[in-house]
């Protein structure tokens, strides 16, 4: 017997991704400004540390504000549907009738399949919310574990650029160096392991990753360093 396996945490990926992904290139932008300004490990370090808590909550918040906004409308449309159904109940006959029409559906078939969606009131009003408005169940639940899930992404991602600079043994300029070529390997790996998850090619992924997590931190870099050159010095 044929078993069909498909991949069912897109949302905690999804939340994985964001956090992750930010949690490494920000940080690290901000400290290779910095250590390009030639400021000092522990004036870098503190720096960063307070970027990725203030990241982090700023993240984490908003992960949970989408998450329960969505999960808002849903509710908000929901109730709108349903009463839809009850004053409307031809007019939204005629829409379920249009959508099947679109699938390529008619005649007796057509009259088949909308009895079948109008028959069970639950079952209209969810094809309804799916078809017509494109909207899928969002648990209000998630709201709170998709904010931890993306906050402490971001704090296990930035914590990976710092760790040179944790060392006094080198220069600033050989800890951006090793930060560049850690934050690198971190998101290459990043991208493989997401892609065992997600079942798509793990050499692509891990390459996509690297190169748009590379992007990303180079444009970061450039922001920072051109502020920190146009900032006075605080020495």
């Amino acid at each position: 017997m044929h078993i069909e396996q498909h991949f069912t945490g897109s949302k905690i990926i999804r939340d994985l991704v964001l956090g992750v992904s930010d949690g490494l290139t920000v940080p690290f932008a901000l400290a290779a400004g910095l250590a390009g300004a030639e400021l000092n490990h522990w004036t870098i370090i503190i720096a960063a540390l307070a970027e990725i808590a203030a990241g982090s909550i700023a993240m984490g918040l908003g992960g949970y504000l989408a998450t329960k906004s969505e999960a808002d409308t849903y509710s908000t449309e929901l109730e709108r549907e349903y009463r839809e159904t009850e004053e409307l109940p031809h007019h939204e006959e005629e829409e379920v009738r249009e959508v099947f029409s679109n699938y390529g559906l008619n005649g007796e078939t057509l009259e088949s399949a909308v009895h079948a969606i109008i028959s069970n009131k639950e079952a209209w009003v969810k094809f309804m919310m799916r078809e017509e408005l494109g909207l899928e169940y969002v648990d209000p639940k998630r709201a709170l574990p998709s904010g931890l899930t993306i906050g402490g992404a971001y704090i296990a991602g930035g914590i990976f650029p710092l760790l040179p600079y944790f060392s006094n043994q080198i220069s600033t300029h050989q800890a951006l160096l090793i930060s560049m070529i850690i934050t690198l390997m971190a998101l290459g790996l990043f991208g493989w392991v997401k892609a065992k998850f997600t079942g798509v090619n793990k050499i692509r992924s891990a390459f996509q990753t690297v190169i748009v997590g590379g992007i990303a931190s180079g444009v970061a870099f450039g922001v920072a360093k051109l502020i920190t050159n146009l900032a006075p010095h605080p020495y």
